[in-house]
């Protein structure tokens, strides 16, 4: 049995508490959300902070404000059941209530929050085990060793990001805000992450990410896909979100097409500037595939074959877009069965 090793706990009233006791702390403190992703990590030895600050306290943080479909700003603790269950959510941000419904099994999102979830850790699949199996075959780099054992030439680490909600969050063309005792910041989500396993994030240990900031949603369409081995309770080894905005004849004026599990960030394509103007035909839809096919850098750290993995995003773009245009979703899914039987 893995057991906590022993830690402080705070447990702040208001956003002011947590985010003086984080300056005050300094690295040797961190923010706990849902600790879904925080408490298994430090069973594993894999995060040792001497002090966690416990945010489930905070009424702001759960907050919103805003008009569904008009621009929301959504508490970075609403927790991630609240999403999948918000019918007027779901209507104008589809991707974002789709992701938050797929992301482990619903004790977990009762728990996991929107904030949590974007702040998840990255994965590998040296990285995540216990602290006696990495110790046996010597640590990592981006763990209290040197080498990074996926590609050990590399200076830097590999491990991949796993969220779900940072995809679809991306296409929809969110913003954040982080809050820290010198001040707040706002900024687009891209910004937020960066292509690096241990330092992925651009969030200072000071800072707590304290909202979510959702665009006007009128006009757009969007939608996520998820690859995992079981149908449920399991990372994403692919997570494509996309988001449109059609005219009237199916011209898209507007599109944006993100990536996720296939790199150490998140990201966005230039699919979507490929897709302006353009109608989503079998074979614009193609070449978008192609086009963020290549940009997929999976590497050996995660499930299934490297190799298949990036043969597959073609396909997962062509799902996506094909859900954009309109196409029968329960069709789509049966294909996708009939391929892997």
């Amino acid at each position: 049995m893995m057991r906590l090793p022993r830690f402080r706990y705070l447990a702040p009233r208001s956003l002011a508490e947590a985010v003086a006791a984080l300056g005050d702390l300094g690295p040797d403190a961190a923010p706990l959300a849902g600790g879904t992703d925080l408490l298994p990590n430090m069973k594993r030895r894999q995060q040792t902070p001497a002090t966690v600050v416990g945010l489930r306290g905070i009424a702001d943080l759960r907050a919103r404000s805003g008009d569904p479909g008009r621009g929301l700003a959504l508490g970075a603790m609403t927790s991630l059941s609240e999403i999948e269950r918000d019918a007027a959510l779901a209507a104008a941000w589809p991707a974002l209530a789709r992701a938050a419904s797929l992301v482990a099994t619903p004790p977990l999102r009762n728990m996991g929050t929107v904030g949590g979830n974007l702040c998840l850790d990255t994965r590998c699949s040296y990285y995540d085990q216990n602290y006696e199996w990495r110790k046996a075959i010597d640590f990592c780099l981006k763990k209290d060793g040197e080498t990074c054992w996926v590609a050990t030439a590399s200076k830097r680490c590999v491990a991949v990001s796993s969220t779900d909600c940072a995809p679809a969050l991306l296409a929809l063309g969110a913003k954040v805000r982080l809050v820290s005792s010198a001040g707040e910041r706002e900024f687009p989500l891209p910004e937020l992450y960066r292509n690096d396993g241990i330092d992925y994030l651009a969030r200072k240990p000071d800072e707590i990410l304290t909202e979510v900031l959702l665009p006007d949603a009128r006009g757009w369409k969007s939608c996520y896909w998820k690859l995992r081995r079981r149908g449920a309770f399991d990372f994403p080894v692919l997570g494509v979100a996309a988001a449109a905005k059609l005219a009237p004849d199916g011209t898209v004026e507007e599109a944006r097409l993100a990536l996720g599990a296939v790199a150490s960030q998140p990201f966005l394509t230039k699919a979507g500037e490929f897709l302006a103007g353009k109608r989503l035909t079998d074979e614009v839809i193609a070449e978008a595939g192609r086009m963020v096919a290549s940009r997929a850098k999976p590497m050996d750290n995660a499930d299934f074959d490297v190799y298949w993995r990036k043969h597959v995003v073609p396909a997962f773009v062509g799902y996506a877009l094909r859900e954009i245009r309109g196409d029968d979703v329960g069709a789509i899914r049966l294909r996708i069965a009939r391929q892997t039987l």
